[in-house]
Order: C-alpha cells, then structure tokens, then sequence
C-alpha cells in the first residue's frame, strides 16, 4: 500500500502482491503525483525555477553572445546555446528534489512512510520521476524562451526524439545525484548549497556557452570529458540537424553509469538514515 498526501491522514490503495514490479510501478505513481500536487500549491516554485533558465538565455544571448565565437554546425549563438541551458536547467533544477527529500525526511513524512509496505526504493523513485516531470515542464517553457531570442532546431523529428530523450534520460540520471546528496548531507539548510557546490561547475566549466577550444589544456580536457558537457556535444547536432558523431553513445553510457552508482548509494543512504 502506499501513501498519495501527507497533508492529510493517510489514504492508501492497494497494490498487487502477486506482482511485485505492478505493485512498485504504481508505489512510485502515487509518490510522484504527491510531490506534483504540492508543487501544483506552491507555483511560486514552478515561476522561479523556469525564470532562472530563461535569465541565462536573455543574459548569454544579448550581453555574451556577440563575444563569443561558435563552433561549427550552428547558425547562430541562440541555436548554439539552447542545447547547453536545457542541460543546465535540468542539472541545477535537480537540487529541488534533493531539497523536497530532505524536507521530507526532517519533517517525519519518512517514519510514517516506514508504518507502510511500500519498497524503500518507491519513495526515491517517486521523487526522482517527479523530478524528471518538473524538469521536462521547465525544459518546454525555456524552449518558447529561445525561439524567441532566434534558436533554430533542424525539423529532423528522429533527432528530436533522440535529444529529448537523452535530455530526460539525464534528468533521471542527475536526481539521483540530488537525492543521494540529499541522504548524506544531515544539515537540511545545507543541502542545496552542496548540491549547487558541486553542479554548478560542471554546468559552467563545459561546453554549454562556449566551445571547450578556448580553455587551457587541464581545464579543456576536464571540460571535453565530464557527463554535462558529453551529454551536450550529443543534444547540440541532433537539434541542429548534424552528425553528432559517437556522443549519443557516450551520453547513454554517462546516463547508465550515473543511474547504476547513485540508485544503490541512494538507497543505502536512505535505509541508514531511516534506521536511526
């Protein structure tokens, strides 16, 4: 069984013990579409997590853009961009996940999670899918944004397809890493602070804003070879109608690789601090 609202005494629907994985689908329904109807009271959060997005798009497209020189495939800096904010808004919106858990698990919403039969890996998944709606809603928002300011995909529906995928399939990923920091890090005022600390450069330090060319040999290889960058060398040409080489590839490997070390940690975290 599993719990829709915390605002309210429980109420539960019955899963299907006979069916572990029907039973575990739809513990993370009901656990996503709580966390959806709080941020659907609260749209406060929604306006503020797409008007950061979009910031970046007015300030990079009209104060840097006619700076910057960009790489081949683009044929302008808005069509340039776009690709590298989708990823950094779905990189540092994921912290908002690792916040709502932590507030969770502060407030006592948690212990009354552990009274119910529902897998452990349930209330992370749930929050972690919820993430990746949330995300999905703000990439499409910040998408109007850049057709706005002149970003122009290629009409190439199976590299459309492909990007967003890869883009949703990232946003799963990196929740994880939200979450697992969420478990770690005791001090709940703390953990969005320590999420941006670590994010935050990857999301700058990376091709999203200029070709990684024009930085100096360590910090262009570091730039060249991390997840946010690799996902973004990926979405960039199947927006813009190129040949992205073997980056879709890597990007999935990136995506797997986050997924199958974060989820375990994720989990270990949260059955050590729900023992205490």
């Amino acid at each position: 069984m599993t719990v829709l609202s915390s605002a309210a005494p429980p109420r539960v629907i019955a899963v299907p013990s006979s069916n572990p994985l029907l039973g575990f689908f739809l513990e993370v329904c009901v656990l996503a579409k709580r966390y959806l109807i709080h941020l659907r009271r609260q749209p406060q959060q929604l306006m503020f997590a797409t008007a950061q997005p979009a910031l970046f798009v007015l300030m990079f497209r009209f104060v840097f853009g006619g700076a910057i020189k960009i790489g081949a495939g683009a044929t302008n800096y808005a069509s340039y961009l776009m690709p590298g904010i989708f990823i950094q808004s779905v990189t540092l919106g994921a912290m908002t996940i690792g916040v709502r858990l932590a507030e969770d698990m502060h407030s006592g919403l948690i212990d009354r999670f552990r009274s119910l039969p529902i897998s452990r890996a349930a209330v992370l998944t749930g929050h972690t899918t919820a993430g990746l709606l949330r995300n999905l809603f703000v990439v499409c928002i910040v998408f109007v944004v850049g057709l706005a300011v002149g970003f122009r995909p290629a009409l190439d529906p199976l590299g459309w397809l492909a990007a967003i995928a890869l883009i949703l399939g990232f946003t799963f990923a990196i929740s994880w890493v939200a979450v697992t920091i969420a478990l770690y890090v005791s001090n709940l005022e703390a953990v969005e602070m320590a999420g941006l600390t670590l994010l935050m450069p990857l999301t700058f330090v990376s091709s999203a804003f200029v070709p990684t060319q024009s930085m100096p040999g360590p910090l262009r290889w570091f730039a060249e070879h991390q997840p946010v960058s690799v996902v973004i060398d990926a979405v960039r040409p199947l927006f813009l109608g190129t040949d992205p080489g073997p980056y879709p590839y890597l990007a999935l490997l990136w995506i797997v690789g986050i997924v199958a070390v974060f989820s375990p940690l994720a989990v270990r975290g949260y059955l050590r601090a729900t023992s205490k």
